[in-house]
């Protein structure tokens, strides 16, 4: 191999970044235009959570960057009628690169988000590019010779095609993708790494932690399992370090350990609030772990397969040629190759035994994708490979003997449903031309490096594109896509916006939803609400009123129902039918905070009644023959029912119910015209024919009239809404329960105490006062502010104390060995 003049060589560990990220951004894009997938192509890119909830949050997380949010860091006013702000923030968008989202129109936030994407996998390629050299070789006094022997260092293309190679992972290209806050993790496990590194070594105590605190902080799910992973290397690498005597490897550890709890209390402002906000947030559905089939595992190591169900094991062939390769070569240390090939190993089978995922997942087995730490796998079978290079260019044996491995799991996998036609042949042709590359590489010479670099940058780049296109095709057939904002959501944005009166009334963005957080998205101050955070409190009271929801019950749905939006001062709602222009029709509507003069029973069956319990007057007929009234406005409450209902020849109304996961809102069936009218149902074959429970209310309006302006004559005659509570001024003489209409959730404080229930919502006895004031603190504000400043103060002893230090320790670095030398140096 040619050797590289010393002015090129130190421009090269910035280059090498820099050229991992553009590979990695070639493919992305690459695989996306090849997909026709947004912004490329014809097809929309918001497929499951991310057009449901991710890109309607980054929308707020726009609002709030731009000052137009109605609510901010505590309290959001728009989402489920007043939600905890911070733990939704610290969930979902507390990544520094989410902030380039307020640099684009927000009519392109779609794009916005797709830029925040790339740039998130190219950041983690970059990363893993720059601390791979960094991670200088441990084991010196039994491999130095073998190394000169083979020449020298790592080739100058291995840092950045593997540091591509890793952010191009199955799990990246395929699940992160379309979960942006998780591509954080993959950008953590590297920095991760390179703070065990400086641990090991005694060097930056103040960048350790301030590392650790800002992973923990973009995402701290997926910076659990980095840590984790991180902490699996360094144990590791101390093992192969043969100079560190055993007292020395326990002091590595206890460095690393400090660094990273001190790390953790710098983020605790964030984490703590995210962290009890779990802890008050509806359970949903309970998730069982069930391994997949090893045939399936060993498919899913081929580009171009996908299942939700089953790990995104999927590396480039280079990587994992390398580290079998590894396995096979007699020249490397005996520790080295069972170190890394072990750890290899055990990562993998940790994906599939039960004790060890629930470990990953912080003892939790989450919904939805059960691997979601295969990214760990995908940094460990990087770092393998570059433990083989890192010799010199491995022999011809090694590798020869090393493509039987891609060929055993090539046979394995074709008894998989997964293994498509052209995957194995994908497969095949990947291991093919990285084997010739490396094969290649043992010739020397410039013009061998040269083509040597080319096999391996195009069997990754094809790789990479193929693994995306795959997965974007997969994905929109398995899943549903949200749309891309086009004119219809600036239409609809557009009339929420002219009709918006907060905070005198709320504006409901409508029934028929765009996705799942329409009020962060399209605007207004509604009752649709998708988060992991979605309390408790919230779930249980929406669901006692007639709500539906999906995602078993953490997705609150809108419910298109009068007396609920007197409840909850909607004055405004946007309705929309095909083939029109969306518009919004205005209702009278009490102000937000109201009079109650009693305290209320509890809530029970009859979401009619509950209703009526809350709102504090009789307005429907629940008549038990379920014949409703001529004049009344028929209402049917069916929650586990899957089809439709109509009120005699009239519309039907879509009820969509399969509990626990799905429960079908209380639906409006018109106006009861004639005597005798009754309401039928129709299904879909294989399902009841009729509901199992179901209830009719017949609406009398001019109750309701008369219980709005009764409740507007009561309540707030001076109202002042911030961004963490309101304070309002009730008649004089005002008497019983003044109650605020947003969810009872932890955090609300009234007069300077906590706030009472009122069937679910904020409230107060007035004790003789007309004046109240309710904010919002969501749980673990204050005790993560005190952590986090005490982290600080703890911090700054330990730069103080590491200066000092360095000042007066004298100067020795002429007397370490070379190696140590050059690891002080990295």
């Amino acid at each position: 191999m040619p050797t590289i003049p010393p002015f090129l060589r130190a421009r090269l560990p910035g280059r090498a970044p820099a050229l991992a990220a553009l590979i990695t951004a070639v493919a992305v894009c690459a695989g996306d235009a090849v997909a026709h997938q947004y912004p490329f192509g014809r097809h929309d890119r918001g497929v499951n959570d991310l057009g449901a909830q991710f890109v309607p949050f980054h929308a707020h997380l726009w609002d709030l960057l731009h000052g137009t949010a109605h609510g901010g860091l505590l309290l959001n006013w728009q989402s489920g009628f007043g939600a905890a702000s911070l733990p939704d923030l610290g969930t979902y968008l507390t990544s520094p690169f989410a902030l380039l989202v307020g640099v684009f129109p927000r009519e392109r936030i779609d794009l916005a988000v797709y830029v925040v994407t790339v740039v998130k996998m190219a950041a983690a390629a970059a990363a893993m590019a720059a601390v791979l050299p960094r991670l200088a070789r441990t084991d010196t006094s039994a491999q130095g010779s073998a190394g000169r022997a083979r020449g020298g260092a790592a080739p100058w293309w291995a840092a950045p095609l593997l540091g591509a190679t890793y952010a191009l992972c199955g799990w990246s290209v395929i699940e992160a993708s379309y979960n942006p806050m998780w591509l954080d993790g993959l950008i953590a496990f590297p920095l991760l790494c390179l703070v065990g590194e400086w641990a090991r070594t005694g060097r930056r105590p103040v960048a350790g932690p301030l590392i650790v605190a800002l992973a923990w902080v973009a995402n701290f799910y997926t910076a659990y399992m980095a840590t984790i992973g991180a902490a699996l290397v360094l144990v590791l690498r101390l093992l192969l370090d043969r100079e560190t005597t055993g007292r020395g490897r326990v002091h590595a550890v206890g460095r690393a350990a400090w660094r990273v709890v001190l790390g953790v209390a710098l983020a605790a402002p964030v984490l703590l609030p995210v962290y009890l906000g779990t802890k008050h947030a509806y359970p949903g559905s309970a998730a069982v772990f069930s391994p997949s089939p090893w045939t399936d595992v060993a498919a899913r190591v081929m580009p171009g397969t996908y299942s939700f169900l089953s790990p995104a094991v999927f590396v480039g062939a280079g990587a994992l040629l390398l580290v079998c390769a590894l396995a096979f070569d007699r020249a490397a240390p005996v520790r080295e190759r069972a170190g890394w090939v072990g750890l290899v190993a055990g990562v993998a089978l940790s994906l599939q035994w039960r004790p060890t995922s629930l470990a990953w997942h912080a003892f939790a087995i989450p919904n939805g994708s059960p691997y979601r730490e295969t990214f760990v796998l995908a940094g460990v079978v990087v770092m393998a490979a570059w433990a083989a290079l890192a010799r010199g260019r491995p022999g011809m044996r090694p590798v020869l003997y090393g493509l039987s491995v891609p060929a055993v799991i090539c046979l394995g996998a074709l008894s998989s449903r997964m293994a498509n036609a052209p995957a194995p042949a994908l497969f095949v042709l990947a291991v093919a031309g990285a084997g010739a590359g490396l094969l290649l590489a043992r010739r020397g010479g410039r013009a061998a490096a040269v083509a040597t670099a080319v096999l391996l940058l195009g069997s990754l780049l094809g790789q990479g594109a193929t693994a995306m296109a795959y997965g974007d095709h997969a994905k929109l057939k398995k899943f549903h896509a949200y749309p891309t904002w086009d004119r219809d959501l600036s239409a609809r944005a557009a009339a929420v916006a002219k009709a918006d009166g907060w905070p005198k009334y709320r504006t409901d963005p409508g029934r028929t939803q765009v996705s799942s957080d329409d009020p962060l998205l399209i605007g207004g101050e509604g009752a649709g609400y998708y988060s992991s955070m979605t309390s408790d409190t919230y779930t249980r009271t929406m669901r006692a009123l007639g709500a539906g929801w999906t995602s078993g019950g953490r997705v609150i749905q809108s419910l298109d129902n009068p007396v609920t939006d007197a409840i909850f001062s909607v004055g405004a709602r946007l309705r929309t039918t095909p083939g029109s222009a969306p518009v919004t029709v205005r209702e009278d509507a009490p102000p937000l905070v109201t009079l109650r003069p009693a305290a209320p029973a509890r809530y029970g069956d009859s979401p009619f009644r509950n209703q009526e319990e809350l709102l504090g007057a009789r307005v429907y007929t629940v008549p038990a023959s379920r014949v409703c009234p001529v004049g009344s406005e028929a209402y049917v409450s069916a929650p586990d029912f899957w089809g439709t209902a109509r009120l005699g020849t009239g519309a039907p109304a879509e009820l969509r119910g399969a509990m626990p996961k799905f429960r079908a809102a209380l639906a409006p069936l018109g106006t009861v015209r004639t005597k005798g009218e009754r309401v039928t149902f129709r299904t879909e074959a294989g399902r009841p024919a009729t509901p199992a429970s179901w209830s009719v209310g017949c609406l009398d309006r001019a109750r309701l009239a008369g219980a709005v302006a009764h409740l507007k004559e009561t309540g707030a005659v001076s109202l002042h809404v911030s961004d963490s509570g309101v304070h309002a001024v009730l008649p004089r003489g005002s008497t019983g329960y003044a109650v605020l209409s947003a969810p009872r959730i932890a955090g609300w404080t009234c007069d300077g105490r906590p706030a009472a229930s009122y069937l679910g919502l904020v409230a107060v006895k007035l004790h003789g006062r007309t004046t109240v004031d309710c904010s919002l603190r969501p749980p673990g504000v204050k005790a993560g502010g005190t952590a986090g400043f005490l982290a600080v103060l703890v911090l700054a002893a330990v730069a103080v104390f590491s200066r000092r230090t360095r000042v007066t320790k004298p100067s020795s670095g002429h007397h370490l060995p070379l190696a140590r030398r050059e690891e002080q140096l990295a």
